[in-house]
């Protein structure tokens, strides 16, 4: 660990010296990305001289052992700075650890009514409204890119755009089969019903190199509609574009100009594709897409909300929390903080 510290601090001086020359005054893409290299490294610079201090400090109170006067303190003072010595090592392990390369971006979110019918939409209009209240707590944008309504409430599909600081690094977690047992409102019985609705993260992408064929894509237009079926303008402005290929269909009516809904409709098509190709590559070579913890599939029942017992788990690290109240308020972080510290537990691991 000493050789890969060694290193990166090498490097940050490195950098620091490059970023004060005048040669690169000019060049502000080559300034953006040295800044944002040295933004990376400082906390493990930091840390790591951190650390020889500490080294330097626990030598200096070896050196006191023999000393009668000052034996006791030094044993004291010796026993403190290899307890911290062992804290600021485990800091560092984990700082070490190679960062997701889509942690900082923002990301698309799909959410569909799955297993259910009206119930499961309902539940899908309450995941969006959970995710819109944990993005307004943590300073973040979400604009609605398509939305289909359920008949009965809520939304049996609904695509958003998340945009602020490290999106991705909290959201990803959220990708899988979401689980709601509750007594829905269309239930004249009073039964509690299971429903499910999916949800899908993707990180934003934006230079995305990928090229189309003409024939490839079948794009409609169509009136944009809002809530209750109301049309938005009187003008042809949502874009559909279908990636025949793949099946792949994107919309895009948040817009009013139709040129801005196709623009914005090709970018997610192509975040979809990337996101399609980034899975077949990973099994290819023998790999999971996820880790235990990590994003999941659709497919993969990750959390079930339990409304008469006011309880949220789960089901990949076993953590539940007794009020689900408050997790539907947009109170997240418990869970994704838990999520959080069991991905580094498995990383540091080697698993």
């Amino acid at each position: 660990m000493k050789e890969r510290l060694e290193s990166i601090k090498q490097r940050y001086e490195e950098i620091t010296k490059e970023l004060m020359s005048e040669e690169i005054i000019n060049d502000y893409t080559k300034i953006k990305n040295l800044s944002k290299e040295q933004s990376d490294l400082k906390e493990i610079v930091d840390k790591y001289e951190e650390m020889q201090k500490c080294e330097e400090n626990i030598k200096e109170a070896k050196s006191l052992l023999n000393d009668n006067e000052l034996k006791e303190i030094a044993e004291q003072e010796l026993e403190k700075q290899e307890q911290l010595l062992e804290n600021i090592e485990h800091e560092l392990e984990i700082l070490l650890i190679p960062k997701d390369e889509n942690d900082g971006k923002n990301i698309i979110m799909e959410i569909r009514g799955a297993a259910g019918g009206d119930e499961a939409n309902i539940f899908a209009g309450d995941l969006l409204r959970m995710y819109t209240y944990y993005a307004e707590k943590n300073g973040w944008k979400i604009e609605i890119d398509h939305q289909i309504e359920g008949t009965s409430g809520g939304f049996s599909q609904v695509e958003c755009t998340i945009k602020g600081e490290n999106v991705y690094s909290k959201l990803k977690y959220e990708s899988g089969a979401h689980r709601v047992q509750r007594v829905p409102v269309t239930e004249t019985q009073g039964r509690v019903h299971t429903s499910t609705a999916t949800v899908l993260v993707m990180p934003e992408i934006e230079d995305i190199d990928m090229d189309f064929k003409e024939s490839d894509l079948k794009i409609d237009v169509y009136h944009s509609s809002g809530a209750g079926g109301q049309s938005v303008n009187t003008a042809n402005s949502a874009v559909r574009i279908t990636h025949l290929p793949t099946n792949t269909v994107v919309t895009c009516q948040n817009e009013r100009s139709q040129l801005k809904n196709k623009d914005k409709a090709m970018k997610l098509l192509k975040i979809k594709l990337y996101d399609k190709l980034e899975q077949e590559k990973e099994q290819t070579v023998g790999s999971t897409r996820k880790s235990k913890i990590g994003t999941g599939d659709r497919s993969e029942k990750i959390r079930t909300y339990n409304y008469p017992q006011n309880r949220v788990t789960d089901h990949r690290i076993g953590f539940s929390t007794m009020s689900l109240d408050r997790v539907m308020d947009g109170e997240l972080d418990p869970i994704i903080d838990a999520l959080i510290t069991e991905d580094l537990k498995q990383k540091l691991a080697g698993e």
